[in-house]
């Protein structure tokens, strides 16, 4: 399984922090991840404080593992970091 960029394997997630200019950037964000997250029914655990937002993506029907779904979801919020 290969980790997308900017992501690292850790406690048995992908984990990825990210900094925004401001709240407003780090919400907005959040919401289009949100919509694309739905859409796959794959739902991140995540938090913001201000402009930081941390996400761990593990799949807790298989056991809290890292799965292709993860991978997935991963590689669309890298997607959305560059739109």
């Amino acid at each position: 399984m290969n980790i997308p960029q900017g992501w690292i394997e850790k406690n048995n997630a992908l984990y990825r922090k990210i900094e925004f200019k401001d709240f407003t950037e780090a919400f907005a964000f959040m919401v289009r991840v949100a919509f694309e997250a739905q859409c796959m029914n794959h739902h991140p655990s995540w938090s913001n404080t201000y402009n930081k937002v941390e996400i761990t993506l593990n799949t807790h029907d298989a056991g809290d593992v890292v799965t292709d779904k993860d991978v997935k979801l991963a590689e669309k919020i890298n997607t959305l970091l560059k739109a």
